[in-house]
């Protein structure tokens, strides 16, 4: 038996040892749950076919046109045949059982495999298959003379099946070729949940036939009509996205009262739409039978443009302060015996989940709603971490373990510009010990990007390409975890999603232009490849800084997590300090080159207003890189460079224009080395 379990052991450690291998290899993401390589391959060439093999070809013949155009446009090569060919076998044959009903017991599985005659993908599903396109698009190769796909056999299947990305619409609104080419990306990497944010204290963006006020008086204008809403439904549904919308109640509803103050819970209060960010006090009335009737009024019209099962109705950060202040709903909390505003908060859950349950739909809210008397009925979303006395993983095992489908957020905060890694590193169970039973109602995670911060020029550059690395969390086995794989990988992805359309790269340079008023940019994106944009909310803290029509096309706009120069120069002083050879320096000192002369260059474009604020970032790494590069080359710094250098740092340690230096700490690590090697006595 010993013998046995050491032999299962050696197997597994080749076959991760084999996987890692291929992962430098290919660029797939999200990572498939089995891959193995054989010794042939397939050249993309002029005469490629694709054939579908189904009774109904559906939404994979729409996939498949794409494809050929991406692939064409990814090859170069002029492929004569630009439709999938129909009663014979093409050079990618794809089969597949049966058409998707987008729902969450649906199977999303594909077998994928390449030889020298061609490739073939099989299927349960019409979305299966897709994934197989996606998985095949992007295991394109080249050599010197071809593009072609690798011999490999794949078997694929999703870990979780909820894996989604909300996206707030109501703090910023977000057009339809917005929200179309997130959907697109989506796709690419295998996520299929789009949870729409279509209310909050900033905006009601849905368009009411019974009650035209929330447009006309709620929304400044930006609003998405029924046909639209219609049609961002069926594009998602034809990537094999479901679309979850969220309408916030009871709290987060001062765009609603402004339009409706009669569902308030404060008599008299002077109800408008919120131009900042936070938590607001306006509340719907939970003791009001119009404030029901309304409801039902609304969700009647609104849910059947939604055909998906899951509706989303918030519930968060409720804080209660205008139930408080009123007489009749502390009166009425005393008569029905409840005790909190928590338990005021579930008598109005409960009534709305009766409401939806009636028009065919499954309650979902954020975890404020998990109370002692809240149905198993709802589905809990998770954004919370481990609370006081909670069990370890915070909202969604304590929902598991209750009963309770769920979903997980926490963690996966894009908006609050924490660096990739972070988010990978979490798994949505974790290590938490859970049943069979429990397991199954740990539905899978999304991605959150909350707008306050936010336009359609910047919302590309925050969701993408972390989103990516989170898919693979969601859909890759556990053990698919290797972060700097991860990151070699997402150097190709982000590449990709560029090519599909999304914004994140080229937009930067827009922006540029804009603070330099079109002038030469070079010496601004040095500057922004060192710095950040600042982290947890720091940026907007307590959001009163920016307001709804504040400039969202600053510096701090431009910049991104994880700055390439930033990560590239930490690595560089890393392997400096543990071996101090000729190629480690040279790595540092070619950094610190760029930063020295950069100062000069920026000095040519800095007579603006919106770059007055750089000026002590630029002028004082400048400063500080010929210092190093000079330290190092004489191996001699005297007492006062010594002192001037620390200044230097003690300025770019600071934050500018809501970023931070990225490099203030490897920089500064320098400048102790130089300290104590260098400094003449």
């Amino acid at each position: 038996m010993k013998k046995y379990v050491l032999f299962l052991c050696c197997c597994i450690t080749f076959l991760a040892g084999a996987q890692n291998e291929l992962s430098l290899k290919y660029s797939l993401m999200p990572w498939p749950k089995e891959i193995n390589e054989n010794s042939e391959k397939f050249l993309i060439h002029e005469d490629l076919t694709l054939s579908i093999n189904a009774e109904d070809t559906g939404r994979v013949y729409g996939k498949a046109v794409t494809f050929l155009r991406r692939l064409a446009d990814r090859s170069g090569v002029f492929i004569k045949e630009g439709l999938p060919v129909l009663g014979k076998k093409g050079s990618i044959q794809i089969s597949f059982d049966t058409v998707s009903n987008l729902t969450v017991n649906e199977d999303e599985s594909y077998f994928l495999y390449i030889d020298e005659k061609g490739v073939q993908i099989k299927a349960i599903t019409d979305v299966g298959a897709m994934h197989g396109l996606e998985t095949l698009l992007q295991l394109v190769q080249k050599n010197e003379l071809n593009y072609f796909f690798p011999g490999v056999v794949i078997k694929d299947a999703p870990r979780f099946v909820w894996r989604g990305l909300m996206i707030d619409v109501a703090r910023h609104f977000q057009p339809l070729a917005v929200i179309k080419r997130n959907l697109d990306a989506m796709a690419s990497v295998k996520l299929n949940v789009f949870h729409w944010h279509l209310t909050d204290d900033q905006g009601f963006r849905v368009a009411s036939k019974v009650y035209p006020k929330l447009q006309k008086l709620a929304s400044d204008g930006q609003f998405y009509t029924h046909e639209q809403l219609k049609e961002v439904v069926a594009y998602a549904a034809n990537l094999g996205i479901r679309v979850v919308p969220e309408f916030d109640v009871p709290g987060h509803a001062s765009a609603l009262l402004a339009a409706y103050p009669e569902l308030g819970s404060k008599e008299g209060y002077n109800h408008s739409i919120e131009r900042f960010a936070g938590v607001f006090n306006p509340t719907l009335n939970p003791i009001k039978d119009g404030t029901y009737e309304f409801l039902n009024t609304l969700f009647t019209e609104i849910t059947p443009l939604f055909p998906d099962v899951y509706f989303h109705i918030g519930g968060d950060e409720n804080e209660g302060k205008h139930w408080d202040e009123s007489k009749e709903i502390q009166a009425f909390k005393i008569a029905n015996n409840l005790k909190s505003n928590h338990d005021l908060q579930t008598y109005f859950n409960i009534r709305l989940e009766k409401i939806l349950n009636n028009l065919g739909k499954k309650l979902m809210g954020w975890d404020e709603i998990m109370t002692p008397n809240m149905p198993t009925t709802a589905v809990i979303h998770s954004w919370r971490g481990p609370q006081e006395g909670m069990l370890e993983g915070g909202t969604l095992i304590a929902a598991a373990k209750a009963g309770y489908q769920t979903v997980l957020s926490n963690g996966y905060y894009i908006d609050r510009m924490l660096p990739v890694a972070h988010h990978y590193a979490t798994d949505p169970i974790g290590n938490s010990k859970l049943t069979k039973e429990e397991r199954a109602l740990i539905l899978g995670g999304e991605a959150t990007m909350w707008s306050e911060l936010v336009t359609p020029q910047t919302i590309d550059s925050r969701i993408w390409p972390r989103t990516a690395a989170i898919a693979e969390r969601f859909w890759s086995p556990k053990e698919v975890n290797d972060v700097e794989n991860m990151k070699l990988r997402l150097r190709a992805v982000s590449a990709r999603l560029e090519a599909l359309g999304i914004t994140h790269i080229k937009n930067r340079d827009l922006l540029l232009r804009n603070m330099s008023d079109y002038k030469e940019i070079s010496s601004l994106k040095v500057l922004s490849n060192i710095c950040e944009p600042l982290k947890v909310y720091s940026r907007n803290k307590g959001g009163t800084e920016y307001s709804s029509f504040s400039p969202l096309t600053l510096f701090a706009d431009a910049c991104v997590v994880d700055a390439e120069d930033a990560v590239g120069f930490k690595k560089a002083v890393v392997f400096l300090s543990k071996d101090r050879t000729k190629s480690n320096l040279g790595a540092v000192l070619a950094y610190l080159e760029i930063w020295s002369e950069n100062d000069r260059n920026f000095n040519k474009i800095s007579n603006t207003p919106k770059l007055a604020l750089l000026k002590p970032l630029s002028k004082n790494l400048s400063e500080l890189a010929s210092f190093l590069i000079t330290a190092f080359k004489k191996k001699s710094i005297s007492s006062k460079e010594y002192a001037k250098a620390l200044i230097n740092i003690e300025i770019i340690s600071k934050p500018f224009m809501d970023t931070e230096v990225a490099i203030a700490v490897p920089l500064n690590n320098l400048i102790m080395y130089c300290q104590e090697h260098f400094l003449s006595e």
